[in-house]
This record gives structure tokens, C-alpha cells and sequence, in this order.
């Protein structure tokens, strides 16, 4: 078995990377995907819901003085706003510090934001906290991408980041049928009902971080940070394990290689090294951002407005329509996942975009010429998301695997924010104006802008994609500690 071996102070030669990497899947993984992906059930609750009950809140006896338009759109754009900085402020940090230690502090930002939104009385104070809960989620796009990543062998990383990402949508459908229970009078208070949405929410992050104690620190980040008996230890005790549960030694571990250990990284160099050294991968990950997050967040935050305002259905009954189309997202992602280890990243990722892109052209063409109805226009969205879905998941996976370990959440985190501000702060803005003026043509171009830059980036992907398959992340992208050591 390889073991970690320094040659001078600050200077090792590991195969650690590549004996994470020939790990067989095990109960160790699955522990690692339940502590860390099911975050993402959360977001999917936290937007869904919010987009849901935006018709209760506005009505007379909520609670809150607010609008719907303030909602899907001030509201929205102020979620997306918290989750771009967050994921800026704590990736720098998750690069520095660590991936545990922020990934247990940003539950415990977004578990403290949600709970206090549920007890909202003005209207200020519902936008204050839906900025702090997005803080939160954002931070945990950043720490949670680049510690599965770090985690998971490359033979399977490709699928369980598509699935992880795409099980946002089951916590859709959770948020749907809960804002049917939620919104129903006879049940609930009009005040009360949409508060025990929340605080739902907060239960489940709750058994999240309980999970989240037992995952380990990336022992890719202990390497570089000067902590190689840690990580020596971390994966040796893993071995140990997949060898008793396997019932054979493991496999020889693959090619060794010479790190020079370091601190953080300043921002100087992730920009050079994003923005020079990988310019290319650097439009890439922007365009796949932009595309998705307009499409993504604009749908999200508007569904429910496009069918109370064309289509008459009850506020109260929205949330059946978007639990089909959260269905449709998340079985993008579970049924294509496989492809992009098998296929490949370059042919799935282009693919999905393009393909989502095409459809909604002809969701809205069908829609323009008012050939739908509220259940046609959804069985319509669910074909599109489908595909959408994966290809928004991949936009993740692609740029917290195509760029140095060391920049890694940084990374994340910056096309999650510049892309995310560009069409999600952008996006919930435009779609509620766009959609509240009651105009078919206004929907009709938010469907296509949304569309076009679906197929924009689709096309960029079939010129620039990675093919990142089955290759270690060192592999893709040599660490810049590993080019120091070289130098």
C-alpha cells in the first residue's frame, strides 16, 4: 500500500489522490453523498416554496404587506443576490480554511436565515432574510461541490455530481405538495400556513448537519495545507473499511505524485490561473452559468404567476403543476446522469443544453399562438427541464473539476456568482415584469431569451467542453502546488 513520503520540509510525494480514486463505491461514499448532497433538497424547498405561496403572501391576511411581484422579483433577486456573495465570501474561505469546517458553518447560516424569515412581520424584514438564507446556500455551493468532488473516484464523479445537483428538484416537489398543505385555509391560518413552510425547512437542515458531522475533510486539501498524517490516516482507515466490506484487498493505487505544500491562495493568483492559464475553460464555465441560471431561475420563481395570470388556476393548486415538472428535473438527472462517465462530458453537456434550448423555442411558439393550456404548457416544462436539468447540473460538475485543487471553491464559486448575478439576479426581475403585465408576447420573449442563451451555450460546449470522463482531477487540471514542486 503507497503511503504519503516527505522529501524536505514542505515537499511530499503522495498517491493519495489516485487511492480515493480506485476506491470501489462502499458505504463510506454513500455517507459522504447523504451528508453533503442532500443540501440541495433544501434549496429546491426554500425556492419552490417562495414561488409558490407569492400569491398567499400578497393577499389580505398574511402577515406581510408585500406584493406577488415583490416577491417572485424583489425577493427572488435578493436570494440570488445573498447566494452569489456567499458563495464568493465562503469559497475564498473553504479554500483557506478548509471544506468541513465551512460546510458545517453554512447550514448553520442558512438554518438561522430561514428560521427567522418564518417569523417575518414586515416586509423588509422577508427580504433581509431571504438575502441571509441565499448567503448561506451559496457558501454551501462552494464547500459541498468541491468536497464531493474531492471525495467521490473519478470512475462515478461525473453521475453523482449530476444527481446530487439535481436532487434540488426533489426538494421541489417537496416544496410543492407542502405549499398545497401549507395554503390550504382549512388547515392553516392565511398568517401561519406559509410560516410552517420554513420551518420545515429548518427541521431538515437540522438532520442534515447531524449527518454532516461524520464527513471527513478532503484529504486532497490536507495534503496541500500541510497536513499529509491526516490525510495518510483519513484514507487508510477508508481502505480498511472498503476492504472489510469488499471481503478482497483493494487494487494497487495508481501514479504517485511530488506537492509543494502551501497556505492559501491569494485571489492574484486564482485570476491568473482562471482567467490566463485556463482562459478557455474560463468562457466555458461562464457560458454554461448564464444559460442555466437565467432559464432556471426565471421558471423557478415564475411558474406559478404565468398560471394564475393566463391560465386562472387557484393559488392554492400550483403546486400540483410545479411537482410535474420538479418530477421531470430530477429524472433528467438520475436517467442521464450515467452518460456523462459513459459518453462523455463534451457530447452531454452540449447536447442537453441545445436540446432544452430547441424545445422551449417550441414551448414558446406553442404558447404564442395560444395552443396550450395550464396542463399542456406543463407537460411541455417537464420535457424541456428534462433535459435542462442535467445540462444545468454539468454546468457544477464542469467547474469544480476543470480548474487546480487550489482554486477549486474559489473557482465554484465565482462562476456560480458572475453567472448566477448576470441571469439570476437579472432573470426573476425581468420574468415577473414580463409576466405580471398579463401579455402573451412579454412571456413569449422571456421563454426565448431564455432559450437562446440555452443553445448559445450549448454550442460553446460542443467547441470548449472538457473531456474530463474517468480522468483524475489531477489529471485534468495538475495542481499548482504539483507545478511549484515541478519548477
Amino acid at each position: 500500500m503507497s503511503v504519503t513520503v516527505p522529501k524536505s520540509a514542505g515537499v511530499i510525494t503522495t498517491a493519495v489522490p489516485s487511492r480515493l480514486d480506485r476506491l470501489p463505491w462502499s458505504r463510506w461514499h454513500w455517507t459522504v453523498v447523504i451528508g453533503l448532497g442532500t443540501v440541495w433538497i433544501l434549496d429546491g424547498l426554500e425556492v419552490t416554496v417562495v414561488g409558490n405561496i407569492a400569491g398567499r403572501l400578497s393577499e389580505d391576511g398574511s402577515g406581510l404587506p408585500i406584493t406577488s411581484a415583490q416577491v417572485t422579483g424583489i425577493a427572488a433577486a435578493l436570494y440570488v443576490a445573498g447566494a452569489c456573495s456567499g458563495a464568493l465570501f465562503f469559497g475564498h474561505m473553504t479554500d483557506r480554511f478548509g471544506r468541513k469546517k465551512l460546510f458545517m458553518v453554512t447550514l448553520a447560516v442558512y438554518l438561522a436565515a430561514t428560521a427567522l424569515t418564518a417569523v417575518s412581520f414586515s416586509s423588509w424584514w422577508f427580504f433581509l432574510f431571504r438575502f441571509l438564507t441565499g448567503f448561506g446556500i451559496g457558501g454551501e455551493y462552494a464547500a459541498i461541490n468541491s468536497a464531493i468532488d474531492e471525495l467521490i473516484p473519478s470512475k462515478y464523479r461525473g453521475r453523482v455530481d449530476i444527481v446530487i445537483n439535481g436532487s434540488f428538484w426533489l426538494g421541489a416537489i417537496g416544496g410543492s405538495l407542502l405549499s398545497i398543505v401549507a395554503l390550504n385555509t382549512d388547515l392553516f391560518a392565511a398568517n401561519v400556513g406559509w410560516r410552517l413552510t420554513f420551518a420545515l425547512g429548518v427541521v431538515l437542515g437540522l438532520v442534515i448537519l447531524l449527518v454532516r458531522r461524520n464527513v471527513p475533510e478532503s484529504p486532497r486539501w490536507l495534503l496541500i495545507h500541510g497536513k499529509e498524517q491526516e490525510a495518510e490516516r483519513l484514507v487508510r482507515d477508508v481502505e480498511e473499511q472498503v476492504e472489510t466490506e469488499q471481503g478482497r484487498p483493494l487494487p494497487a493505487a495508481g501514479q504517485e505524485m511530488t506537492i509543494h505544500q502551501r497556505g492559501s491562495v491569494g485571489f492574484g493568483t486564482i485570476a491568473r490561473t482562471v482567467f490566463s492559464r485556463y482562459r478557455r475553460r474560463a468562457v466555458l464555465g461562464f457560458s454554461l452559468f448564464i444559460g442555466q441560471a437565467f432559464l432556471y431561475n426565471a421558471i423557478t420563481f415564475g411558474f406559478g404567476a404565468i398560471l394564475t395570470t393566463f391560465y386562472d388556476v387557484p393559488t392554492s393548486d400550483t403546486g400540483y403543476y410545479f411537482a410535474v415538472i420538479a418530477a421531470g428535473n430530477f429524472l433528467g438527472p438520475l436517467l442521464l446522469g450515467k452518460l456523462f462517465d459513459t459518453v462523455g462530458r463534451k457530447i452531454m453537456i452540449s447536447s442537453t443544453y441545445l436540446l432544452s434550448g430547441v424545445l422551449l423555442f417550441g414551448t414558446a411558439w406553442l404558447f404564442d399562438r395560444g395552443s396550450l393550456d395550464a396542463v399542456t404548457l406543463t407537460v411541455c416544462w417537464c420535457v424541456v427541464l428534462f433535459f435542462a436539468s442535467a445540462g444545468a447540473s454539468s454546468a457544477y460538475l464542469t467547474v469544480s473539476e476543470v480548474f487546480p485543487m487550489e482554486t477549486r471553491a474559489m473557482a465554484i464559486a465565482f462562476f456560480y456568482a458572475l453567472g448566477t448575478a448576470a441571469g439570476g439576479i437579472s432573470g426573476p426581475l425581468i420574468f415577473a415584469q414580463l409576466t405580471e403585465s398579463g401579455v402573451v408576447a412579454d412571456t413569449v420573449l422571456a421563454f426565448q431569451i431564455g432559450a437562446g442563451l440555452m443553445c448559445a451555450a450549448g454550442l460553446v460546449a460542443a467547441f470548449l467542453a472538457v473531456r474530463a470522463e474517468r480522468r483524475s482531477l489531477e489529471d485534468i487540471a495538475q495542481p499548482l502546488s504539483a507545478t511549484a514542486a515541478a519548477n
